[in-house]
């Protein structure tokens, strides 16, 4: 299960105290926090849609960060918010976008890969 940020003094923290980076289509701030455990935000401004347009970002983020959540460093507070260009994109492009702001944060551990 997904611990989340869940007041608006929580995300306040994290943009005031965290560092971020962007690409296209997301932004990601990243702070440490002194649990074992990461905790995730997810912000869609109304610029970026309707509320179904919204809501969908949302999963799609929501659901990259599940799936490769065995690959990210714990002990962080993760927000990440959608910018106006994701509107539309499908699963790969919003996947490969969390990824690469990841990297760039060193915040992701590459999956080892096993000859046979």
């Amino acid at each position: 299960m997904i611990k989340s940020l869940k007041n608006s003094n929580e995300y306040g923290v994290v943009y005031r105290k965290g560092k971020s980076y962007a690409n296209k289509y997301l932004i990601m701030y990243v702070m440490k926090n002194d649990l074992m455990e990461n905790r995730y935000g997810i912000s869609v401004s109304k610029k970026v849609g309707n509320s179904v347009v919204r809501h969908r970002i949302t999963r799609l983020i929501r659901e990259s960060y599940r799936l490769n959540d065995s690959m990210f460093n714990s002990g962080l507070d993760i927000v990440v918010i959608a910018r106006a260009s994701a509107k539309g994109k499908g699963y790969e492009e919003i996947n490969s976008a969390v990824l690469h702001l990841a990297k760039l944060h060193r915040i992701i551990v590459e999956k080892m890969i096993i000859s046979e």
